[in-house]
């Protein structure tokens, strides 16, 4: 193999009280895609961020083209080809997909902004990726994928040599997928050297040359991804067995039916939307992006507005808006965890408490004593990691926040979850244990709605599956009916 682009050697990073890299060495060759696993707290977003110069390493050298180098910062990891994608979007919602592909770097006449030229050549890059969107379309009214896949287009639009991805496809539909796994495959031929960074399985076998395990801050091996299998890299980044990512189904008797909708409707986003949820059931909500898979928990919950008829156990209920939706049993558990389900500075207790105000404040003041039991009885029922309830919720991992989402709800006790993409950006030993919460909570006589873009987690834990198109239910799947191609020939039927 020839010499590699970059390299880090002995890379340490320390924070206070935490190790995050410990001595972790890491090989990019051009032409190659790179895989970096490990679960959430193992040192990847740190490492990702070293390379992007974000942060320095407090010990160990960078090498690119084989000289020593100091990233002193993002604007000069760009300057040296060095461009990163992080799971979190970074657009600038109120500007154009043109000047977002450009930001900072727009050509200007005579002084003057040249928007003809600008969207001359976002259009061009725009084809290239087949992103179905106009160079003048403002980025705030885009979905998630579409953001997702505008990040993209401005990473190359930079001339990247190195190129880091983190979790590029957890927003994107099969079809978007295979789109951005094309464009890889066009970038690693050109000879840009990718860091690729997912907890899908799949599409890493599919796409990666060689892969990087970390475990708590260090790195375990580097190997040609194909002597490895699946179950070998689960091994490495838990360091221990994982058999039965899907747990069993519970075994009740599911004659009761917890919650009935009837002709849901919302204009122009969900047209007469009619299904049925059984006690101690989970349905799986399944459908490609833009189908109304997330609007129609919103309108559940009304976080949106909307008509049609809900009964919860039998009984008619009025509900005008989200208060009314907890008072009477629901919980929705949003796709955006950390600026729509948390309040990432406050506390793990305040967070937890955060939707049963009522509960400590009764009388005028607040019951803290309380409220620290009720958050302790959680951390400890969920097995949130974490030192105490008073760490400050956006120093969790992924996992340990959906984790504290979810206490926030059954503190509410909740009878019936609404929960979109449950296991997004959560590594592969979390999500195992957010499955086994789950169907502990379904096995309490708990419903759970779960929207999942991952066909395989819908498969595996759905007890039936609702297929999703158009605004509408295109069609039903029993548990032992149901694969990946039956759901797609539901979701793509006119």
């Amino acid at each position: 193999m020839a010499a590699p682009l970059i390299t880090l050697e002995a890379v340490s990073k320390h924070f206070p009280g935490v190790r995050a890299l410990e001595r972790v060495n890491l090989e990019l060759h051009a032409g190659e895609v790179h895989v970096l696993l490990g679960e959430n707290g193992a040192g990847k977003s740190t490492l990702m961020k070293i390379l992007a110069g974000v942060h320095q390493p407090d010990s160990g050298r960078i090498l690119l083209d084989g000289a020593p180098v100091k990233l002193l910062g993002p604007r000069m990891a760009q300057a040296l080809g060095i461009a990163t994608i992080y799971q979190e979007l970074s657009l600038v919602p109120d500007l154009t997909v043109a000047e977002n592909l450009y930001l900072g770097r727009t050509k200007t006449r005579y002084g003057v902004i040249d928007f003809g030229a600008l969207n001359r050549e976002a259009a061009q890059i725009l084809e290239e990726l087949q992103i179905p969107v106009a160079p003048n379309c403002v980025v705030r009214g885009l979905s998630v994928a579409q953001m997702q896949m505008i990040e993209i287009a401005r990473a190359l639009t930079q001339r990247a040599r190195i190129l880091t991805l983190d979790e590029p496809t957890a927003a994107l539909s099969e079809k978007e997928s295979e789109v951005l796994f094309a464009t890889v495959r066009k970038l690693r031929d050109r000879g840009v050297a990718l860091v690729y960074i997912s907890h899908r399985m799949p599409e890493l076998f599919e796409l990666g040359d060689r892969v990087t395990v970390l475990r708590d801050g260090c790195s375990v091996t580097t190997k040609p991804i194909r002597e490895s299998t699946p179950d070998d890299l689960i091994r490495l980044m838990v360091g221990r067995e994982l058999s039965d990512v899907y747990p069993p189904q519970t075994p009740l008797e599911r004659d009761e039916l917890a919650l009935e909708v009837t002709n849901l409707n919302r204009p122009g986003v969900l047209f007469g939307v009619s299904f049925s949820l059984r006690r101690g059931e989970i349905l799986g909500i399944a459908g490609l992006v833009g189908s109304g898979r997330t609007e129609l928990l919103r309108a559940l919950f009304r976080a949106d507005s909307a008509t049609g008829e809900v009964r919860i156990n039998g009984e008619f209920k009025d509900l005008r808006n989200p208060r009314q939706a907890v008072e009477a049993g629901l919980a929705f558990l949003t796709e955006d965890r950390k600026h729509q389900g948390l309040a990432l500075g406050m506390r793990i207790r305040e967070n937890v408490a955060m939707a049963c105000l009522k509960r400590f404040f009764p009388v005028g003041f607040w019951l803290e004593d309380a409220e620290r039991q009720a958050s302790a009885e959680y951390i400890e029922r969920l097995a949130i990691r974490t030192p105490s309830a008073e760490q400050r919720v956006v120093n969790l991992s992924g996992g340990n926040q959906q984790k504290v989402v979810l206490a926030k709800w059954l503190l509410c006790d909740a009878k019936i979850l609404l929960i979109d993409e449950p296991t997004r950006g959560i590594d592969i030993g979390a999500r195992a244990e957010i499955y086994a919460l789950m169907r502990q909570l379904t096995a309490q006589g708990k419903s759970i709605v779960m929207v999942s873009s991952d066909l395989p987690e819908v498969l595996g834990m759905s007890d039936r599956i609702l297929v999703m198109g158009y605004g509408r239910v295109m069609g039903e799947l029993k548990r032992s009916e149901a694969s990946q191609e039956s759901i797609l020939q539901l979701a793509t039927k006119e």
